[in-house]
This record gives structure tokens, sequence and C-alpha cells, in this order.
């Protein structure tokens, strides 16, 4: 019944090519190289007896019957996918994609309560600036975005607006009595894109009398963070990151009623593995924890 089919490894190696629109990404994705990509293909054309590809000199560009067999052989290679983490024994591993300052200041921290209550489930965690394109790479299954309120995008799933306030030890707090001697840190984004929120803008908004105070920076906030946690000074970061500092005493708040605020975290789903109970579970599972922080 199936003896005319195409070896798998060919199918998925031209889904790929069809979804990326690069040999190179598809190669990257499957970790083989772009050649062996190439003879999958050129195998499989022939098998087939029409081009899938017009071979451009910098890309490659989808025929009427590759586009069509590309529709196909996705919905094919998603029903097998979803069939094999549906009845395998084996652990299933939940990729996902977010910020280096959420992945060590939360997420990390909380995922033992996650195993606790899904053993089966092993967490992955792909961290970067860049944002992972979910819609395409079938590696990631969720990514958890940071940026201005989302509730436009009707695919991206709200999960936490933070606030910005400046934390410190309380052995350092102590030790300034008098703030304008104080060093302030704060994050300076790599991504542009993303509004600052600073000392300078936090002073003005609440007319703190401090003339010329001394400001440091990072381009992580997590560095913010640490530096903080070292008695370098008082940072001005997420109550969403600072909040297991602050319940393990190793920071304090230096004052409650001065904040700004600040941006949202938001979920998106990869159309991949949206009906996979892997993913299921840890969506209700972040959603549950974060609402504590709303």
């Amino acid at each position: 019944m199936f003896s005319r089919l195409p070896q798998l490894n060919q199918i998925k190696g031209f889904e790929a090519a069809a979804r990326l629109g690069s040999f190179k990404a598809a190669a990257g994705e499957l970790n083989i190289t772009p050649t062996a990509i190439s003879h999958q293909i050129s195998n499989l054309e022939d098998r087939l007896g029409v081009l899938l590809f017009e071979r451009k000199v910098r890309s490659i560009v989808l025929t009427q019957e590759g586009a069509r067999f590309a529709l196909v052989a996705h919905q094919a290679l998603q029903q097998i996918s979803t069939a094999i983490e549906e009845i395998s024994d084996a652990q299933s591993v939940l990729n996902i994609a977010t910020t280096t300052s959420f992945a060590s200041m939360w997420l990390v921290p909380n995922l033992a309560r996650f195993y606790k209550e899904h053993p089966d489930i092993q967490v992955a965690i792909w961290t970067g600036e860049e944002l992972a394109d979910i819609r395409r790479d079938r590696r990631i299954d969720l990514a958890i975005r940071y940026g201005r309120d989302v509730e436009k995008n009707t695919t991206a799933v709200k999960l936490v607006t933070e606030r910005f306030a400046g934390y410190a030890t309380e052995g350092y707090l102590n030790s300034c009595k008098d703030l304008t001697d104080a060093t302030y840190i704060e994050t300076r984004w790599k991504n542009k894109d993303l509004p600052s929120i600073s000392w300078e803008k936090w002073l003005q908004t609440f007319n703190a009398n401090i003339s010329a105070p001394k400001i440091s920076f990072f381009d992580q906030e997590d560095h913010v963070v640490q530096a903080a946690l070292t008695g370098q000074g008082i940072a001005l970061v997420s109550s969403v990151l600072a909040k297991m500092a602050v319940q393990n005493g190793w920071l304090k708040t230096m004052d409650d009623d001065c904040s700004l605020p600040g941006l949202t975290y938001y979920l998106l789903v990869s159309p991949f593995s949206a009906n996979l109970r892997k993913v299921t579970v840890f969506r209700d599972w972040l959603i549950k924890e974060l609402a504590e922080y709303a």
C-alpha cells in the first residue's frame, strides 16, 4: 500500500526547506549538511518526476506542485509527531525560548515546582535576544516574550505586567544615610525598540532632589540584580524578577510606593505544538504561577 512512498528523511528535508525557505536553514534544523538536504530533495524530485523548487541565485521558491506537496507533508509529519508524543513512554522534552533574564531570575528558580507536578516532562530553555520564529522553527514549542502590552495580538496570552522599583541589600540601604551618596544601577536594553526605564525617569517622577546621581548600567537585567545582591548599589529592576530575592530576604525594596510601570510578559505557542499535552500543562502552570504577581 505504501510501497510508492518516498523515504521519510526526504519528506522531512523537503518539509523543512519549504517551511523555512532555505536549504541551509533546513539543514540546521535537522542537524545535517545543506548538501545532504539538496541531495534529499533532488532524489525526491526524481522519484516524483516533478520540480518542487525553483532554484534561484540566492533563494528557493516552491513550484505549484511543491506548494501542494508541502502542505500535505507538513500535516502528515505533524500528525506523526503528535501521535508519538501521546503514546511514547519516553520523557517529553518541552523547548521554551525566552530572554536570558527571565530564564535565570524566574523560570529556572521556579522549575522545581513544575517538575514536582509533572516529572514526565523535561524543560529545555533557549535564551537570547533574537526572537525565535515559532511559526517556522519546529524546535521551539513555546516562546515567553517581553515588551509592550500585546492585547492586539490575538495569538498571544498575556502573562503579567511588571513594575520597576529600586532594590538593594539591607546592609547597603542602611549604609546610605543620604541617598545622594548611593550608586544607582539600571538596565540599558540591547533591544532599542524597548522603551527606556531609567533612574533619571524615576528621579523626575518622584521629585527626588538628587543632583548628579551616580548611575551605572548593564545591558542584561540579571546582571543588574547580581550587582545589587553583592552590595554594589540600588538596582532599578522588575518586580517579577526581584520577587524571589525579596522573599528570601536577599534584597529589600527602597520604597514600595515609588515604582514605574514596566513592560509585559506574554506567551506564544507554536502552531506545531499547540495540541500537545506537554504544552498545555506548562501553559496552564505558567499562567497560574504568574497570576500571583498581577
